[in-house]
């Protein structure tokens, strides 16, 4: 049944779902999950694919329209492309994406075409082959993985297809001037992002670079003027060289927050619907959706209980919702 649009508390329209399958991924990027990893959510806490199913179809009929897929890495999760048959046959959904590390993609990327993703995030934050193992820490073959994925994803007609680079500097903040000359070349949309301090990542905080430094650098590249940028349900500020065919973006958690256009929630892998990526209000949908199959009461707590802004601070973890990696719920 359809019902009103989903508002919070403070009147913002939620329409986009983050939707995390899975807690574990194929990297260990250092300001994102640690090198030993986590402890993993057993299996049979995850939701199957039926019930996250169950869950968007529900709020699709409150006005959810659009998705996106997250991990960890989502493409570990077996079967990914099973889920995106499902979210794709529901009324309402107007968009499925999809973020990705793109190790993967040479392997998946036809199948998930296919079945309905058309649009990629694909995390990269070095150019330079030598340079992956110091920021993924995972050997060189991956990057040559990601290369490929990148490569089958423009030929499968994935678009936009978007670059999310977090910067920091010291460590590949050199490439600022590679990444943005992509921009130039292929119509790809490259995004820097400011470091997000979780509890595992702390000891970047020295390595912070703010977007206002970005753009200082990339105006000497050439002429940057402000664009609309591609389509899209994210929070980036967008640019473009002078007749180019991709733009160049920055997200600013920390120098600039934008949460006052916040249009968004989470799922966790283990079903837990987070109001604010860095915010400690999260309601569990796992239990009424096992115990009666109606998630709506439960959504409409969430919304009631969302909060304002989050309290970002770099140096300390006290502002990231208890997050010790942003691998826990997808970014």
């Amino acid at each position: 049944m359809k019902g009103p649009p989903m508002r919070d508390q403070f009147g913002r329209r939620i329409d986009y779902l983050r939707i995390s399958v899975t807690d574990k991924c194929n990297l260990r990027c250092t300001y994102c999950m640690p090198v030993e990893g986590l402890a993993w959510i057993d299996r049979d806490e995850f939701l199957t694919y039926e019930e996250i199913a169950s869950v968007v179809r529900q709020m699709a009929g409150q006005g959810l329209r659009r998705v996106r897929i997250t991990g960890g890495e989502p493409l570990v999760r077996r079967d990914l492309p099973d889920l995106v048959r499902l979210l794709a046959g529901i009324a309402g959904i107007e968009d499925i994406a999809l973020s990705t590390n793109a190790v993967l993609l040479p392997q998946f990327g036809r199948e998930l075409r296919d079945a309905g993703v058309t649009r990629l995030n694909v995390s990269l934050d070095t150019l330079r082959r030598e340079r992956f193992r110091q920021v993924a820490r995972r050997p060189e073959r991956f990057f040559d993985e990601t290369l490929r994925g990148l490569e089958v994803a423009e030929r499968l007609g994935f678009a936009p297809l978007k670059i999310n680079t977090v910067l920091l500097r010291g460590l590949n903040d050199d490439e600022i001037r590679d990444f943005a000359r992509i921009t130039r070349e292929r119509p790809w949309h490259v995004r820097f992002i400011e470091l997000m301090p979780t509890g595992d990542n702390l000891h970047l905080s020295e390595r912070f670079l703010s977007a206002d430094v970005v753009l200082q650098k990339l105006q000497r590249i050439g002429d940057l003027r402000p664009t609309e940028g591609p389509v899209g349900n994210g929070p980036a500020t967008y640019f473009r060289f002078d007749g180019a065919p991709g733009t160049v973006g920055v997200i600013t958690p920390l120098s600039h927050n934008y949460c006052d256009r916040c249009n968004r929630m989470r799922l966790t892998a283990d079903g837990r619907l987070r109001t604010c990526l860095f915010g400690t209000h999260e309601v569990d949908l796992k239990g009424p959706l096992r115990a009666t199959g109606d998630v709506l009461p439960a959504v409409r707590s969430a919304l009631e209980g969302k909060p304002e802004r989050h309290f970002l601070q770099l140096g300390t973890a006290r502002g990231s919702g208890g997050l010790r990696a942003l691998s826990q719920v997808g970014g």
